[in-house]
């Protein structure tokens, strides 16, 4: 799928960057589970902390097939960089398309810049995939929403200042999901981070939400608006993931071919023998088509067609793959790839979060089969 010369050019700058910036320290980031602050620093002075935020509040607002290829790039860096960037683009995405005038240019400006740093506040403990079973309460109360509730696997959620966060209005209504800005220090508190198999070096935690007050200009929907809201722009969404699943295989891949012509046995390169050729082969296809499979959602999405299920195809094959290519980079390796030697073991624990955050695999058929089938 051809690229335009700009896209090229962004391409092959944030490729630049993910190699020269990202991915020297992403190792020791991983390990001290600590994100790397220059980094974002850096994705700011490229412009990519403002990739959904219009021009007239200091964005770029690239297309989404640029948005994809920046994503691929970064997370061809490390993963865990790549998705603080694109959950901080999903807030801003959010302000964006649903924000008032005053909203906009409250917000908007400051996070095209990177600081404050957006989060996405829509999960709970006991409502993943169904959030309408949500339990988090915004009640009105004069010119003020009081808020009540606990949100679970918040990334960004320790770095950021500014969320996005998903209530009902009423509680015992599925149907009044609305959705606030809400600034952390209006008395936000900071779960405990989790401790997870991968994407160690970005930060995950609750948020707990104890009478906090806000104005009630910082709805950012009507009331009861806030469900389909979050499910259009998970949508969106959904090929930022499916992005950075194909930039970590390529990586994955990349460092096996890199392995396998050095590593010798048997006198010769293990790259010339039959069996590790017939593993590159494999990769190489599904690599191939889960970019093909997310590039073409971004076109759909681009041309205003219907994307849906492009979108949860793409997610489904590219994350899917993404474990199968990472297994496959640790088995080339043999025993270096089951030790931290060799950045392709933290390529494999990364990778499985592809499968399951912005709608798991098992969420992506059903959207596939829903819009196939109805």
């Amino acid at each position: 799928m051809n690229l335009s010369p700009e896209q090229r050019a962004i391409r092959d700058v944030v490729r630049e960057f993910a190699v020269e910036e990202i991915q020297p320290t992403a190792a020791e980031c991983d390990e001290n589970e600590e994100f790397p602050e220059d980094v974002w620093d850096g994705l700011a002075e490229l412009d990519l902390t403002g990739m959904t935020v219009p021009e007239e509040y200091g964005g770029i607002d690239v297309d989404k097939m640029t948005y994809s290829i920046a994503n691929e790039q970064v997370a061809y860096g490390a993963l865990s960089v790549a998705t603080a960037l694109s959950v901080h683009c999903l807030a801003t995405s959010c302000l964006a398309e649903f924000g008032d005038e005053e909203q906009k240019e409250r917000w908007l400006p400051e996070m095209a810049d990177g600081r404050p740093v957006g989060a996405f506040a829509l999960s709970e403990p006991e409502a993943g995939s169904n959030p309408a079973e949500m339990s988090t309460v915004a009640r009105k109360e004069g010119d003020e929403y009081v808020i009540n509730g606990k949100k679970q696997w918040i990334t960004n959620g320790k770095r950021a200042d500014v969320i996005v966060l998903f209530a009902k209005t009423d509680r015992d209504d599925p149907r009044s999901v609305t959705q606030f800005v809400v600034p952390k220090d209006a008395g936000v508190e900071v779960g405990k981070k989790e401790e997870k198999l991968g994407l160690r070096a970005s930060d995950t935690t609750s948020l707990i939400f104890d009478d906090v007050r806000i104005p009630a200009d910082y709805r950012l929907t009507e009331e009861g608006k806030g469900l389909s809201a979050a499910l259009h722009i998970l949508t969106g969404g959904r090929i930022g993931i499916a992005s950075q699943a194909v930039g970590l295989s390529q990586a994955a891949l990349d460092q096996a071919i890199d392995y396998a012509e050095e590593r010798e046995q048997f006198g010769k390169p293990i790259a010339d023998i039959q069996t590790i050729r017939h593993k590159f082969a494999d990769m190489q296809t599904k690599l191939q088509a889960g970019r093909l499979l997310t590039r073409d959602a971004a076109r759909l999405a681009d041309t205003g067609e219907e994307h849906q299920m492009a979108a949860s195809m793409a997610k489904y094959f590219a994350s899917e793959s993404a474990v199968e290519i990472t297994n496959e980079a640790v088995q080339i390796h043999g025993g270096y790839g089951y030790t931290t030697d060799f950045d392709v073991e933290r390529l494999y624990r990364d990778s499985k979060i592809t499968t399951i955050y912005e709608g798991t695999s098992e969420i992506q058929k059903k959207v596939i089969a829903r819009n196939l089938l109805g």
